[in-house]
């Protein structure tokens, strides 16, 4: 019985360790890249801050793909125009990226892909004034393109609103 309660400890140890593991295993160390890498989150904040969607598409490979909840929008003069939109029906206040502490992450073997995953935050202008909060979460596939890192595939979701608890119903044996 004690073999059995110590084979479970250590089994539940490893495939806890695992999935922290897996995550190191291909994080990026390179302090330069990683500052390159984080910069681009910086700058799409500073793009949605100044409402300049050629500011933000700069950030974006010529044939990259964007993947919002409206479904996927190709290449960077077609995600410019996509992002135009948006900032013609909702002045952004602020956006913040947050990348995932294990991120950035290697792909391929030349050293000139990478992937991240983090959440991201964004304030506009309510139509009444007030400022409107959403956030969600994002992945991005970025390439090199000779020193500049760019986003070859962003997929972003919304994370919903928590739902409001019901009051509990006035009934007359319940006034």
């Amino acid at each position: 019985m004690k073999r059995l309660a110590l084979l479970a400890l250590v089994g539940s140890a490893i495939s806890l360790a695992l999935p922290t593991f897996a995550q190191q295993k291909d994080t990026i160390t390179d302090p330069q890249i990683v500052d390159q890498l984080k910069a681009i989150g910086k700058k799409t904040g500073e793009a949605f801050a100044q409402n300049d969607a050629t500011a933000l598409a700069a950030l974006y490979t010529e044939d990259a793909v964007l993947v919002p909840d409206t479904g996927p929008v190709y290449g960077r003069e077609a995600i410019e125009k996509f992002w135009a939109g948006l900032f013609k029906k909702f002045h952004v206040i602020n956006e913040v990226d947050t990348s995932d502490p294990y991120s950035p992450h290697r792909m391929g073997t030349t050293g000139d892909e990478a992937w991240s995953t983090g959440q991201w935050t964004l304030t506009f202008q309510g139509p009444n004034g007030s400022p409107v909060e959403l956030t969600g979460h994002w992945t991005e596939i970025y390439r090199r393109e000779g020193d500049t890192w760019r986003k070859r595939l962003d997929t972003f979701n919304q994370t919903p609103a928590p739902t409001a608890t019901p009051s509990p119903a006035v009934t007359p044996s319940n006034p």
